[in-house]
């Protein structure tokens, strides 16, 4: 009875439509489907990212030199300017490392912060299409641009090193630098920040300068 049995289910079998799938067949094949289309849309978006960056609509990286040594008195400026970034002390002066590298932000931002903490100026450098400027910023307006190999020299090593792309911000912190994100402050936060160097004397060259 047993081999009656198989012999019919293999009949079943020869006597199937070759072009018919089950139902758990065709599940398993869309879900291929869908993972290719998922890894291609992935592909894509990496792609335009890389377009832009070679044609400079987008900068590979962008970030703000300042005097100031507290990373998070920096940070706390970058807040109440609506600056996104990862501030990073130094002995050189805190750098705050822009998220926001599309089309004219990386000058938006270094409008923003000069405008919005009068007296303040900060070095603006920027690596669009394996080209990098460097421009000081004060009073909301860009002023002389410096040659970048000049403006290394004064420059702790990893803004090079970001500016080329050779290191990220998770390197940075892996050496052992001060990091805080303006992304963790609200503006109450960011004002007692700003009070308790002010208050001190403290975080670096903040004098001549208020916010507005």
């Amino acid at each position: 009875m047993t081999d009656n049995n198989a012999d019919n289910n293999a009949d079943k079998n020869n006597d199937r439509d070759p072009d018919s799938l089950s139902e758990e067949e065709i599940n398993a094949a869309l879900a291929g489907f869908e993972d290719e289309l998922n890894d291609l849309d992935s592909g894509l978006g990496n792609f335009d990212d890389e377009l832009q960056g070679l044609l400079g609509n987008k900068a590979k990286a962008a970030v703000l030199i300042t005097q100031l040594s507290a990373p998070d008195l920096l940070a706390a400026f970058c807040q109440l300017s609506d600056i996104s970034a990862h501030c990073v002390g130094s002995d050189q002066g805190a750098v705050a490392v822009l998220r926001n590298v599309d089309g004219d932000g990386p000058e938006s931002a270094a409008r923003d912060l000069t405008t919005v903490v009068s007296g303040l100026s900060v070095v603006l450098a920027v690596n669009r299409a394996d080209k990098l400027e460097a421009t000081l910023w004060v009073n909301g307006k860009p002023g002389n641009k410096f040659a970048p190999p000049v403006l290394f020299m004064s420059t702790p090593s990893f803004v090079e090193d970001l500016l080329i792309g050779t290191s990220n911000i998770d390197d940075v912190r892996a050496a052992g630098y001060q990091i805080a994100d303006s992304g963790d402050y609200d503006r109450a936060a960011a004002l007692q920040v700003i009070a308790k160097h002010t208050k001190f004397g403290r975080g670096g060259s903040t004098r001549n300068s208020s916010v507005k």
